[in-house]
């Protein structure tokens, strides 16, 4: 497939809007894949959600985060030091029930000094899902 040229990027949320100074190459090289090429500029890393009709890009949490999120989540389930534990697990495939979730997130709100809603606890099935979620509740206090 041939690299899409763009002048910007933009996500479906209206908060986000990346537009570059230098030329961007995206290259799809799958449905569930995006590259970019920027020239001396940096962008957080992307995935692609399926959002309706179309594919959105959204913003993945930093991998620093994911790492930090895992170590919170084999802590508090007591998992062993051998079985992996990564940004796709799901707290339910790692022997999770709602009430060890219920102490994940009171965990990642005391390391990551957040508040967390329980509508978005709720939403939160894997480790990416939580470590996006504490990027956005982190950059939220921050802003």
């Amino acid at each position: 497939m041939a690299p899409i040229a763009a002048a910007s990027l933009s996500t479906v949320s209206p908060s986000l809007s990346l537009n570059p100074t230098r030329a961007v190459t995206c290259r799809i090289s799958s449905p569930n894949t995006v590259s970019l090429s920027v020239t001396r500029c940096s962008f957080p890393s992307l995935r692609l959600r399926r959002g309706g009709p179309a594919y959105r890009v959204s913003c993945a949490a930093k991998s620093e985060t994911v790492d930090r999120v895992c170590e919170i989540v084999r802590k508090q389930l007591a998992i062993a030091e051998g079985t992996p534990v990564t940004g796709e697990s799901k707290f339910s495939a790692l022997g999770a029930d709602s009430l060890d979730t219920v102490e994940i997130v009171m965990g990642l709100e005391e390391e990551f000094e957040i508040s967390v809603e329980e509508e978005s606890a709720q939403s939160i099935t894997t480790v990416q899902d939580a470590a996006d979620l504490i990027e956005e509740l982190v950059n939220k206090k921050n802003a």
